[in-house]
């Protein structure tokens, strides 16, 4: 069998290698957290069953007089949120802020009764998606995600160009030659497992990059444009409606995040620049209009209505569905109750309805029970690759070094290293000056240590 071109065959296993080094914590982070979060469904009725069933009443208290319960509850807290009963055997939902803590209150409908709250950040979901999205650290933690996602699409490309047959076929290529022993069989698993695999972790790490910073920001910016039209006919902030949305809680979808927030009429004309706030919120209409003007709007339960925070500001009645054609946006006057924006699936853009598709197959959501199991296979085969990886790399090692696979002195490595970071830096930014500073690294220190070996292929 003729052997591939061995300075390309060998750059690419050595960045296969360093992007997997710093691929692999990410990874098996990103695939347990993701699995969590994927069975949010099943698990929250499970662990909060308490809190989040009633046994169904004749008649319900209206939306007010549960905000009264809780207002008389928590008399020094700010209420942030409210999300109605989603069925008849389902509590109420209140978001309040007290003391710097953002809590999740849930509430009796029929009785009126506080059934207990959580803290809205600290919860099994929320701690699972704040470390899926942000490690937990905020913006570093956003760009330390962002950046391990775009090194795994190399590690994806790179690790098909290792994979690739060249003239072999059947055991160890598309099944794991599971009667060998040692790393051959891991090799085997990890191979065999990426290539099956290739497709749809290109698909997850494509689709959550949708939500990060840098990479994020930049293809909602080119791709997701509302006509400006939607936004004339009112008075509108610098603020965007991303602003509602953080690492805890979804509020309104990713099509809405970097559309303009209204402002509430009688007091726009005192705004200061840049759409700052004014005073605090004194709505002049009750929570249940609110509520009226979803159900009047049908639009679908297990929708949230975020309240006003300043004297210009909205409420803004939002449902992130699972099935993003039931998406709906709504931005309400909170003096007069007119209903300023009212975004819907038909007013999205081609590529805003591709991602909020995308975005929903990666949560799972799309096609109910069928999707969550694709999605937790795919989560299984990342950590069977990532471990497979490690424990090749662990039996490979050499005593006291590394293992960084060998780069040939006689590798043309200008021209297709530059090609390929050239690429990278325009498709993901932070992946690009990554790539160079640790190719920089390589070739400044990494490639002229002594004692790596000069090991075999990996494909052996």
């Amino acid at each position: 069998m003729s052997q591939p071109k061995i300075s390309f065959y060998n750059l690419a296993w050595r960045w296969h290698f360093y992007a997997g080094l710093f691929v692999a914590p990410f990874m098996v982070l990103l695939a347990l957290t993701g699995i969590i979060y994927l069975f949010k469904p099943q698990l929250d009725p499970l662990l909060y069953r308490d809190l989040m069933t009633v046994q169904a009443g004749h008649h319900s208290l209206n939306a007010d007089e549960q905000m009264r319960r809780i207002e008389m509850a928590y008399p020094q807290a700010r209420i942030k949120q409210y999300l109605p009963p989603i069925n008849a055997e389902h509590s109420a939902q209140f978001v309040v802020i007290r003391d710097g803590r953002e809590l999740n209150v849930f509430l009796d409908p029929y009785r009126g009764t506080i059934l207990g709250e959580q803290d809205a950040k600290l919860n099994l979901q929320a701690v699972a998606r704040s470390l899926h999205g942000k490690l937990m650290i905020g913006t570093v933690g956003d760009r330390l995600v962002e950046l391990a996602a775009g090194w795994g699409v190399m590690l994806v490309v790179s690790g098909l160009y290792l994979w690739w047959p060249r003239g072999r076929s059947g055991a160890g290529v598309l099944w794991p030659r599971l009667g060998k022993r040692g790393r051959i069989v891991w090799r085997d698993l990890h191979a065999v497992t990426g290539f099956w695999g290739a497709g749809l972790l290109l698909f997850m790490l494509l689709s959550g990059m949708t939500w990060t910073g840098v990479w994020g920001k930049q293809y909602a910016e080119v791709w997701n444009r509302f006509p400006d039209a939607m936004w004339n006919n009112m008075p509108k902030s610098d603020i965007e409606a991303r602003s509602l949305n953080d690492s805890a809680r979804q509020t309104v979808p990713w099509a809405l995040e970097n559309t303009p927030m209204p402002v509430s009429g009688e007091h726009a004309e005192h705004m200061n620049h840049g759409g700052a706030a004014t005073g605090p919120a004194a709505p002049g209409i009750p929570l249940q209009q609110m509520v009226d003007i979803a159900t009047a709007r049908q639009v679908e339960p297990g929708y949230s209505i975020t309240l006003p925070s300043t004297a210009e500001g909205v409420f803004t009645i939002a449902v992130f569905a699972d099935d993003p054609r039931n998406d709906a946006t709504l931005h309400v006057d909170q003096y007069t109750g007119t209903v300023l924006a009212d975004v819907r699936w038909q007013h999205y853009g081609n590529v805003a309805r591709a991602t909020e598709m995308g975005v929903m197959l990666h949560e799972g959501k799309l096609f109910g029970t069928i999707n969550q199991l694709v999605m937790l296979l795919v989560c299984l085969m990342i950590l069977l690759s990532a471990v497979s990886g490690v424990v090749m790399w662990w039996k490979r090692r050499p005593q006291g070094g590394l293992g960084v696979p060998p780069l040939r002195h006689d590798l043309p490595r200008w021209k297709t290293a530059l090609v390929i970071m050239f690429a990278l830096a325009i498709l993901f930014p932070l992946v690009g000056v990554s790539l160079i500073v640790v190719w920089l690294l390589d070739w400044a220190l990494l490639s002229r240590l002594k004692g790596e070996p000069e090991s075999a292929s990996s494909s052996s």
